[in-house]
């Protein structure tokens, strides 16, 4: 039997503590032992991008990382970013927008569209397509996944100028 590890983290705002094998890589720890399967397994080389998630903030590929390196983390997956009701800004641009197709890339394409917007509310186009180099679509050709992104800055510009003018 494999030597196993105890690993905590909090994921979603969840903190939880599961005993995964070493090797076990983020994605496989948060689709296996936690049920989070928006997170998607594309290519385990990271060339896809669409196993993104963010960890203490920063957008990374978890097929590139142990779940082990993820102790005391918080995790952010694509389950926490929105609910039903109450979609995160980036989920309702690419609803809007007709920012997705199959829908297997777009998980990994808002984890990393939020990373820019945390980084750059108001990007440019090239700006954009620059944060999502890494995120692979076999399917939309791009044009709709940076409208539904600069569509999200626009909403969260907004959201932001409404709750200064509320303070």
């Amino acid at each position: 039997m494999a030597q196993v590890v105890a690993v905590t983290m909090t994921v979603n705002g969840v903190k939880s503590t599961h005993h995964p094998e070493p090797r076990t890589l983020l994605v496989h720890y948060l689709r296996e032992k936690l049920g989070l399967t928006g997170t998607h397994v594309g290519c385990d080389t990271s060339q896809c991008g669409s196993c993104t998630v963010h960890v203490d903030g920063m957008a990374i590929k978890s097929c590139t990382m142990f779940a082990v390196q993820a102790e005391g983390a918080n995790v952010t997956t694509i389950e926490g970013m929105g609910e039903i009701g109450h979609l995160h800004a980036l989920q309702t641009g690419f609803w809007e927008e007709h920012g997705l197709q199959c829908g297997f890339c777009t998980p990994g394409m808002i984890m990393s569209s939020a990373d820019l917007l945390s980084h750059n509310p108001n990007p440019s186009e090239s700006e954009i397509r620059h944060a999502l180099e890494g995120n692979f679509c076999r399917c939309t050709g791009y044009h709709n996944i940076v409208k539904a992104v600069q569509n999200a800055a626009h909403s969260m510009a907004q959201s932001a100028m409404a709750q200064a003018a509320d303070d």
